[in-house]
């Protein structure tokens, strides 16, 4: 059953940091909800940095850093897929 929260998790954050994000966003479901958990490890990865300790990752400080590694995630993935000139 955690994995199954972690997926629905970070789908969750996924689709809401590509809601945040403005431009056209070409991926399926799957890609947001690995790029949503991906996400999670890096905003809780910068918390841990920043705060000196673990983030509660059910309290607003762990889904406001889950969405920012997520969009950090993503403005990155858009970086490296994006169509060379």
């Amino acid at each position: 059953m955690a994995i199954i929260g972690w997926i629905v998790f970070g789908l969750v954050v996924g689709v809401i940091a590509r809601f945040l994000k403005p431009g056209a966003d070409p991926m399926g479901i799957i890609v947001t909800a690995l790029l949503g958990i991906a996400g999670s490890f890096v905003g809780g990865f910068l918390g841990h940095v920043i705060k000196g300790g673990d983030i509660d990752s059910a309290g607003p400080a762990g889904w406001l850093g889950s969405i920012a590694g997520a969009i950090i995630l993503l403005i990155a993935y858009h970086f490296f897929t994006r169509p060379k000139p």
